[in-house]
Order: C-alpha cells, then structure tokens, then sequence
C-alpha cells in the first residue's frame, strides 16, 4: 500500500502545472495553424515597404497564418483628408497586390495619451531614473524627459490605440520606432518599446532602411 502511494505521489507530481501549461501552449503556437486569423499591420513610417511585405508573406500557404486577413492602419496628421488618405493607402496596397480587409486612417494619434497611461509609464521608468548619486550610461535624466516629452508622448499614445484596436488581433506587426543616437537613453527607448507592446497579442516590430522592397507595374 505505501509504494502503491508513493508511485501515486511520483505520477501526480509529473503532472504539468497549468503555468507549465500555458508556457508551453505559447511557445508552440507558432507551430499550428491558425483558422480565420488577423493580421493587424500599423505602418506608422515610411521604411520602403517592409512592414507590408512581411505580413503579407505569413499569409501565404505553409505559414502558421495561412489565409489570414490583414488590416491596415496607418496615421494622418488631418482628420480633414483622412478619407482621402484612406483610398491612397488603399490604392497603394492593391498596386503592390497586397491583399487586404481593411485600412483604417487615425487622426488623434497627436492627442494627449490619458492620465493612467501615464502614471503607467511613470511606475515603468522609476527603477531607471538617474539620481544625484547614480548617473551611470543609459539611465534617463530629467531634461532627457523634458526633450523628449513630444516623443514620449506619441508612443503612449500609440500604445492606447494599439490596445484599444488590436488587442484581438493574432499578429500585431508595428514601424520600429527608431531613436537619434545620442538624444534617447536606451533605458527610455526601451520604455517606449515595453509600454508600446504591453497587453498585446504577439508583436513584430519591423523597421526598414527605406529601401523599397515592393514593386508595382503601372
């Protein structure tokens, strides 16, 4: 009876945990394929095409998001020729035969991001803060946060309408933001890039060198 027990105990404690579990469900979902998927693409640049191409290709057959449909968002700086900005961009995609469901052009992207975004960001940054007695390389000073406020702002911003449109999405494929060398901490730029991609789906962060890679014929 007591070995009968203790192979018992031994077969219950192999038993996966459901943390094991789930680790090992997101760790192979890149191996099985995704019916009905979307693909959300926010191409907040102009790097030469990669962030459409690439998604585009995860559509193609023996891709884990065969078949998936691709939504487009892309930015305006007015909300009076966002129609107009809609159609291009439209236009533009089927020139380059990039199939697509839907494009969407979003003019607040310049609006204060909200209060608990905010502090969010704040909470974020605390640890990396530079103080009197510790300046080392990389961590983010005052006036680096009074010079880049402008900037902070828009990628929490962004991060807002990220989770606001594409929190369901399978894929989220994002234009890396790219830092002037110099002017942005790496503590601060990767700020930007945890709180951009926080509470999403699987990101993709892609940023081209503004070699196009998409050809059209006229």
């Amino acid at each position: 009876m007591q070995r009968s027990a203790n192979s018992a105990d031994r077969g219950s404690s192999r038993r996966p945990t459901a943390a094991q579990r789930e680790l090992v469900a997101s760790i192979s979902r890149f191996q099985r394929k995704i019916k009905g998927a979307t693909i959300d693409v926010w191409w907040l640049y102009d790097d030469g095409g990669l962030t459409l191409l690439i998604p585009h290709l995860l559509t193609v057959p023996k891709s884990y998001l065969e078949g998936a449909r691709m939504r487009v968002f892309t930015i305006s700086t007015s909300s009076t020729t966002m129609e107009q900005e809609q159609r291009s961009m439209a236009a533009l995609l089927s020139k380059f035969r990039i199939d697509f469901s839907n494009v969407s052009v979003i003019a607040d992207i310049g609006r204060k991001p909200m209060p608990q975004t905010q502090e969010e960001f704040e909470r974020l940054i605390e640890p990396f803060r530079a103080t009197d007695g510790n300046e080392r390389k990389g961590l983010i000073t005052d006036s680096e946060l009074a010079a880049q406020k402008e900037k902070t702002c828009r990628q929490l911003r962004c991060a807002e309408l990220l989770r606001e449109h594409s929190s369901e999405a399978d894929l989220v494929v994002l234009t890396l933001p790219v830092p002037r060398k110099g002017l942005v901490s790496s503590c601060l730029y990767m700020a930007w890039l945890d709180v951009m991609t926080r509470e999403l789906p699987p990101t993709l962060m892609v940023r081209g060198n503004q070699t196009s890679v998409l050809t059209f014929y006229s």
